[in-house]
């Protein structure tokens, strides 16, 4: 069950056959994000497509190649997001604003991606792995670099970027999938965790007061307050 059955794949050689493909893994998406992966039929994905049963089994050999595909390919798409909205800038800390602005956009227009990656744990554990392990290369190396430019403090840039993709998995999860969060919310969901990504959680200084560490500064209002586990970002009607 957990080995890698997505080795062996049928890439077109057509223009023709690349959009066939995509549409297939587009309806995938759908199907296996409404029913589950047990639910879910290559019949369904058939008609979800508008595609003959034949044509699927031109791309896949089963259910499960399109399933490891879908996620490889969700996968692939969300890096390639962050990597064009993070294009360009220079200032680390735009770069993380930008970066979870544009993960939060993505969740937005594939909804399932949770529900679709958390199978893949039981689907085909190669996958699963595989999904966050490309996502944490790039951005470990990105903090690497960041470090070399003295753009941030130095320390161990994977375990920066496990913990930065940690953030952002799971306020993605709690406010864009559990609250339906509206995209209009979202800067000051980003301006919230950003904050804290750039002072932490300690008490910040009083100006002139560098003796006292503990002393909590008057800090700048936060754009949002987050009480009682609620917030007042707006939801989506």
């Amino acid at each position: 069950m957990n080995q890698d059955s997505c080795s062996a794949r049928t890439e077109p050689t057509t223009e023709r056959g690349r959009r066939s493909r995509l549409k297939l893994l587009r309806a995938a998406e759908q199907v296996f994000g409404q029913h589950g992966y047990e639910g879910a039929s290559v019949a369904d994905i058939c008609r979800q497509a508008d595609a003959a049963l034949g044509s699927f089994y031109v791309y896949f050999p089963d259910k499960k190649s399109a399933f490891c595909e879908l996620v490889d390919s969700l996968g692939k798409r969300l890096r390639q997001a962050l990597a064009e909205a993070t294009k360009g800038e220079t200032d680390r800390f735009a770069m993380e604003r930008a970066g979870l602005t544009a993960f939060f956009a993505f969740l937005a227009e594939h909804q399932k991606l949770y529900r679709i990656v958390r199978q893949a744990e039981f689907v085909d554990e190669a996958v699963f792995r595989r999904y966050y392990e490309r996502l944490g290369e790039g951005y470990a190396q990105g903090m690497a670099q960041a470090m070399d430019d003295g753009a941030v403090r130095r320390t161990d840039p994977v375990i920066a970027a496990h913990c930065l993709m940690g953030m952002a998995d799971f306020l993605g999860m709690r406010w864009m999938l559990w609250d339906n969060c509206d995209l209009g919310a979202v800067p000051a969901l980003v301006d919230t965790a950003i904050d804290i990504v750039s002072h932490g959680l300690a008490p910040r200084m009083a100006v002139g007061d560098a003796a006292t560490p503990s002393t909590p500064a008057k800090a700048r209002k936060p754009a949002k307050r987050i009480a009682s586990g609620r917030t007042a970002i707006a939801r989506k009607p």
